[in-house]
C-alpha cells in the first residue's frame, strides 16, 4: 500500500526549489507521486521539517573506525570477521545520520584476499544488517611502501602483516593489471588507487607520486575496459596533473593542488572529493610527532581548495574519508564546505544529484517519480542554515523507515 510522507516543506536540490507544503508518496522501494496525496494510502505527518533525498559520501570506510578501535595496531589484531562486525555498526551510524549511499574506497588491511566491502554490501542489500547502499572498491591497489601500504602506514617492522597482489600490493604494469581484474572478479564497482604519499602516514614526501604514468594509464585502461571508475588518493600538483593525464576519474582530497592543475581538472570534467572538513575533525593528538608537523604544515592550505576549486569550475562531491572523522558526523563535512566557499545548494548536489552522476546512478539523488526511496528529513531549511543536516530527524531507505525521530519535531 502506498504511503505518503507530508513535510512542511521538500526541497528539490536539482532546482533549488522549495515546495511549501510538500508531499511525497512512496509505493514499495520507489517514488510514485511528488506534490499529491496518492490516493487513500496512509500518510505519515512529519511536522515542520524539510523533507529532501538521502545523502551520499563519496569516501568512506566502513571496515575501520568506531567504538573500540585503537588505529595503530587494528590492522594486525583485528581478523577480518572482527572486522565485519565493527562495519555493522558504523553502517547503521553512517545511515541514522541521514546517508544512503556511499563509497567504500578501498581497503588496506590483511584479509586474505577477500573484498569485505562487496560482502557487507550484499548483507546490507539482503536486508540483514541495516546500512547505506554501498558502491565497493575492494581493496586499494598501491605499490609497495605506497601511503596505503598499512606497513608504511602504520610503521611496522619488516614481516609483519605482508599484503598479497591480490590484497592491493602491486607493482609494475603486469602487477597493477592482475591487481585490477582481481578486484573486479570478487565483485569491486570502482578501483581506488594510490597515486601520491599521504599525512597520516610513514611514506615521506604526501605531494610525491607513487605510481609511475604507464602504471597509472594501466590501472586506467583495466577498469574502463570494464566499465569501472577509478579514483585516487593525490595530494600534489604533479601527481594530481598525471593521474588526471592518465584518465583518472576522480581525485581524492588534491590537498596540496594548484590553480593550473585545478584548470585542467575542470577541462577534463575530473571529479574532486575535497574531504576538507578532516583538517579541522581528525584527531591527531596520538599520531607520530612527524605526522602532527605535517598536518600542522598541510591542512591549513588544505582548506583554500575548495573555493579554488568551485572557481575554476571542477566538479565536486561530498566525501567524509571516514573514519578520519568519526563515522555517523558526516554532514559535518557539509558544512565545511559551505563554510569554505561554496553555496548551500551547490553543497547538497555534492552530496546528492551531483555525487549520483559520479557513480553513475540515475536511480537515486533527487525527489522525482520512478526513483528509489531514499529520503530524510531534518528541521528548517538547509538553504539558510547548512548546519541543520547534522540533525537529520527521519531517514527512509528503499522505502522502508531505518530512523524516526518525529516526537522532536519542531
Amino acid at each position: 500500500m502506498a504511503l505518503t510522507l507530508r513535510a512542511a516543506r521538500v526541497l528539490h536540490v536539482e532546482t533549488g526549489e522549495v515546495e511549501e507544503p510538500g508531499l511525497v508518496t512512496v509505493d514499495g522501494d520507489r517514488i510514485t507521486g511528488v506534490r499529491d496525496a496518492g490516493g487513500d494510502g496512509e500518510v505519515l505527518d512529519l511536522g515542520d521539517v524539510t523533507l529532501l533525498p538521502g545523502l551520499m559520501d563519496m569516501e568512506v570506510n566502513l571496515l575501520m573506525g568506531g567504538r573500540g578501535e585503537t588505529a595503530a595496531l587494528s590492522p594486525v589484531q583485528d581478523d577480518p570477521p572482527l572486522r565485519m562486525l565493527r562495519a555493522v555498526g558504523n553502517a547503521r551510524r553512517t545511515l541514522r545520520a541521514g546517508f544512503t549511499t556511499v563509497r567504500n574506497l578501498g581497503l588496506f588491511v590483511k584479509t586474505g584476499g577477500y573484498l569485505l566491502d562487496v560482502a557487507l554490501a550484499k548483507a546490507i542489500d539482503a536486508g540483514w544488517i541495516d546500512g547505506p547502499r554501498i558502491v565497493p572498491a575492494g581493496h586499494a591497489i598501491t605499490p609497495t611502501g605506497g601511503h596505503l601500504d598499512p606497513t608504511m602506514f602504520s610503521a611496522y617492522a619488516p614481516g609483519i602483516m605482508p599484503l598479497s597482489l591480490e590484497e592491493g600490493i602491486a607493482n609494475g604494469v603486469d602487477e597493477v593489471r592482475r591487481a585490477v581484474r582481481y578486484q573486479i572478479k570478487h565483485g569491486a564497482k570502482l578501483i581506488k588507487v594510490c597515486a601520491s604519499g599521504g599525512v597520516m602516514s610513514h611514506t615521506g614526501v604526501p605531494g610525491a607520486q607513487h605510481y609511475s604514468d604507464e602504471e597509472l594509464r594501466a590501472i586506467v585502461d583495466e577498469a574502463h575496459r570494464r566499465g569501472l571508475k577509478v579514483a585516487a588518493h593525490t595530494h600534489g600538483a604533479d601527481a594530481v596533473r598525471h593521474a588526471v593525464e592518465a584518465g583518472i576519474d576522480c581525485i581524492e582530497h588534491a590537498f596540496l593542488i594548484d590553480d593550473e592543475t585545478l584548470k585542467l581538472m575542470a577541462e577534463r570534467g575530473t571529479w574532486l572529493v575535497p574531504t576538507t572538513y578532516l583538517t579541522e575533525g581528525m584527531d591527531i593528538s596520538k599520531a607520530a610527532p612527524e605526522l602532527q608537523a605535517k598536518a600542522a604544515e598541510i591542512f591549513p592550505r588544505a582548506r583554500t581548495v575548495i573555493a579554488r576549486a568551485v572557481e575554476a569550475g571542477v566538479r565536486i562531491a561530498a566525501g567524509t574519508d571516514a573514519p578520519a572523522i568519526p563515522h555517523g558526523r558526516n554532514a559535518m563535512e557539509l558544512v565545511a564546505m559551505a563554510e569554505r566557499g561554496m553555496t548551500p545548494l551547490h553543497v547538497l548536489r555534492a552530496a546528492t544529484v551531483d555525487a549520483a552522476e559520479l557513480i553513475s546512478a540515475d536511480d537515486r539523488g533527487r525527489i522525482a517519480e520512478g526513483l528509489l526511496a531514499d529520503l530524510i528529513a531534518v528541521p528548517g531549511n538547509p538553504l539558510e542554515d547548512i548546519s541543520v543536516l547534522t540533525d537529520v530527524r527521519f531517514v527512509m531507505k528503499g522505502g522502508k523507515v531505518f530512523h524516526d525521530r518525529r516526537d522532536e519535531r519542531g
